[in-house]
């Protein structure tokens, strides 16, 4: 029986890697220093599972920015806008794309990865494209592994996983007639690691966790009959996660590989499945993914020791390997340095470290029934189980009472999207193409260092308030002198879209240290959901009010809707996440509806990952859609006509959505399109979207600032596809990672393109 850890978190302590690389990017730090601060990290995370006593450990887990891109460059699959650029220069402008002297490059799409918040960039595929293998990176960091003594599993995604992630960039092909072109060069990869000595590679196939038709079934079977002609000494781990295999159960276990995973935490019943199906052989391995590599919540030994004995009543030990779910990726990097956590909270939880000690505490149990150490590990665990059933920081009747009162009417505005449009237009009174920002504008060192020294002491309520102050109100003038419609107040008090509203809510826990990858070196420290949620106070208002008095133009009530809430958080697993999300609702909608006292006339409800939390499986979604909107509406429904409510989204694709996002009935969304040449806003096309919508002109993950050439292409082709009285002007997400000069020059580009719109002579509205 061995212990198998799919992936482990790279941004390193503190977010280590994120300091290097945009050192790299701010010129601080030479590309050899980079690289000698990557080699530390991946040291460093292969020593310690080494030294916890991982017995199967990954290699090229690693990535400087995404794995997905780095498959790009090892499967030389560079779009033909990069060719002339090489090396990190590349790497970067594939990335975020490139603005310099003679060269301006747009960076690659950027999507959600399943149904995580993690963002990957997307592959480019013309006709007749080929394909030329790199496979420097890996057998590098494999060597390196080597070098400590330390055996890897190099990692690489699917043949077919990679192509169906990717997108045509042309039309009258379809991308997996590529599969001939990339199959050799896999085979080539494969055959290189079989040389060094490779016991086992990791092919990552989660698109197994689809619906996928027959042809794309068809491609996989014939990738793995290609991989097993090759008569390689490496062994094949076909590594499936985020959820069961379903249909393609009968596919996974007829190829041709040695191991397969199974994610147990996401689809506890696809084991006993495979156990009893005729067609599993039983001389392969199952690697099984007990421990949860998506959420923080302690194993449940007792439970995980239950289903790894069912698998012993059907395979030998040596045929069974203890798994983490997935990749670690998604979980923050090690609990110990949380020293501010309530300790019977804090008892509840494993990070990214911790979870490894589990796989190799629960391999331990499952395979020596007298190893003193695991038995006391395995009693901490019963008593920390136990605890947290029966706490009394979980449960509030209160909120539980006002869930069960909700009726129709609190998902109901009063009247339709045509009846409150007119007289919303006749409140706000504004332009044709309104423009607006998301929200957040830059955060500086000086408005962070405010925010660190506030927490730390050194700043009192008082003077961290005027500090603020000022900074909002520079923002409010700069607006009005950019000409700006809609203005936001910037949102300086705020350290993340999700953390500001938890922190003031109750329910719920922060971490110090808790950061996750969410694309880049873009990282987030999610909230931890542990018990019921209610909002004691109001969480915005205060700034909101500030800033609207500073201004005769509207100001936007920013707030985050109860879906992105949840989402982007570590939810409790004892009770369903709708009846999580139901309670979130309830509280904004407390929030909306003390703004709209205030006098606040536009509120923007941000439910950027309402598509990421959609499940793979399509015969799941409705039932996921249902209760999504319906918080959403619970959320936002409380107002008069006259409050115009907004949205937003990013990074998604909503053509199977498009429906539920429509009955959400918000009065404008605004939606990511730049990357994709405005490609997103078919959908809302194709629907006959109703109400009004801001396509993103503006891609602010990328440094480069859009000409006003390019925006009001954007512009000219979105007001083809929509009602012109429809339509307004944005950028497709916050601000706030971004720098101030950058930011003003595009806002400024934004807004001059809106202006020269309105001059065409767009009387038809």
């Amino acid at each position: 029986m061995k212990s198998n850890v799919l992936g482990y978190p790279r941004i390193g302590e503190k977010r280590a890697l994120k300091r290097a690389v945009e050192g790299y990017w701010k010129k601080k730090i030479t590309e050899d220093e980079l690289s000698n601060v990557s080699k530390e990290l991946r040291i460093k995370n292969w020593q310690m599972q080494s030294d916890l006593g991982v017995d199967l450990i990954s290699s090229n887990d690693f990535s400087l920015y995404d794995q997905v891109l780095d498959m790009c460059i090892t499967l030389g699959c560079i779009p033909q806008r990069f060719a002339n650029l090489s090396g990190l220069e590349r790497y970067f402008a594939m990335s975020r794309g490139l603005q310099k002297e003679r060269v301006d490059v747009k960076a690659m799409e950027m999507t959600k990865w399943f149904d995580t918040n993690y963002h990957y960039l997307v592959p480019e595929f013309t006709k007749g494209q080929t394909f030329s293998l790199n496979a420097d990176k890996i057998i590098t960091e494999y060597k390196e592994a080597l070098a400590l003594g330390i055996k890897t599993k190099p990692v690489i995604i699917g043949p077919v996983t990679f192509l169906l992630l990717g997108k045509e960039k042309e039309e009258g092909f379809n991308r997996l007639g590529l599969l001939d072109s990339l199959l050799p060069v896999y085979e080539d990869l494969i055959q290189k690691l079989d040389k060094l000595g490779v016991a086992y590679i990791q092919i990552d196939e989660p698109i197994l966790a689809t619906d996928l038709r027959q042809n794309e079934q068809l491609a996989i079977a014939r990738s793995y009959a290609c991989f097993n002609n090759l008569n390689t000494n490496a062994k094949f781990i076909l590594a499936n996660y985020f959820d069961c295999y379903g249909d393609n159960l009968d596919l996974a276990l007829t190829l041709p590989v040695a191991v397969i995973h199974l994610d147990l935490v996401r689809c506890q019943n696809q084991l006993d499945d495979i156990l009893f199906h005729p067609l599993f052989d039983k001389n392969k391995t199952l690697s099984l993914g007990l421990v949860d590599g998506r959420n923080i919540w302690k194993n449940d030994f007792e439970n995980s020791l239950k289903a790894i004995n069912r698998a012993k009543n059907k395979l030998a030990e040596d045929k069974i390997w203890i798994a983490t779910s997935c990749s670690l990726l998604h979980t923050p990097l090690d609990l110990e340095f949380e020293t501010e956590l309530h300790p019977e909270i804090k008892q509840w939880l494993a990070f990214a470290k911790q979870k490894i000690d589990e796989v190799v505490t629960l391999q331990q149990l499952a395979s020596d029934k007298e190893n003193k150490s695991a038995l006391v590990k395995l009693k901490a665990n019963h008593h920390a189980i136990t605890l947290r059933k029966t706490s009394t920081l979980i449960h509030n009747q209160r909120v539980k009472e006002r869930v069960n009162a909700i009726t129709d009417a609190d998902t109901e505005r009063q009247n339709t999207f045509a009846v409150r449009n007119e007289q919303q237009r006749s409140v706000l009174n504004l332009p044709l193409f309104p423009t607006t920002t998301i929200g957040s504008f830059p955060q500086t060192k000086e408005v962070r260092a405010w925010r660190a020294k506030f927490k730390k002491g050194e700043l009192n309520a008082q003077e961290y308030d005027k500090l603020l102050k000022e900074e909002t109100e520079k923002s409010i003038r700069w607006q009005e002198a950019t000409g700006l419609d809609v203005l936001v107040h910037g949102e300086f008090e705020r350290n993340d879209m999700v953390e500001y509203f938890g922190e003031q809510l109750d329910g719920f826990v922060f971490t110090k240290f808790g950061w996750v990858q969410s694309y880049g070196t873009r990282c987030v420290k999610p909230p931890i959901i542990y018990g019921d949620v209610q909002r004691p106070n109001p969480m915005t208002v205060y700034w909101a009010n500030y800033a609207q008095s500073l201004t005769k133009k509207h100001v936007k009530g920013m707030l985050t809707g109860p879906v992105t809430i949840l989402q982007w958080s570590f939810v409790r697993n004892d009770q369903p996440r709708s009846e999580t999300c139901t309670q979130i609702a309830l509280a904004i909608s407390d929030e909306v509806k003390d703004l709209e006292k205030a006098g606040i006339n536009i509120i923007q409800i941000d439910e950027a990952a309402l598509r990421e939390g959609l499940p793979l499986r399509k015969a799941d979604r409705q039932h996921y859609l249902n209760w999504a909107v319906k918080a959403f509406r619970i959320a936002s429904s409380g107002v008069k006509d006259q409050t115009q409510i907004h949205t937003h989204m990013c990074y998604s694709e909503f053509n199977d959505i498009i429906e539920s996002i429509a009955n959400m009935d918000a009065d404008v969304i605004t939606i990511e399109c730049s990357r994709s040449q405005m490609e997103l806003l078919n959908a809302f096309v194709d629907f006959k979207y109703p109400n009004g919508i801001g396509p993103g002109v503006y891609d602010i993950h990328s440094p480069r600032i859009p000409t006003l050439q390019e925006i009001e292409q954007l512009l000219e082709k979105a007001s083809k596809l929509l009602p012109l009285k429809n339509i307004w002007v944005n950028p497709d997400c916050g601000l706030k990672t971004r720098d101030w000069p950058e930011t003003k020059l595009a806002i400024e580009n934004l807004v001059k393109s809106a202006k020269k719109m309105r001059e065409k002579q767009y009387h038809a509205i």
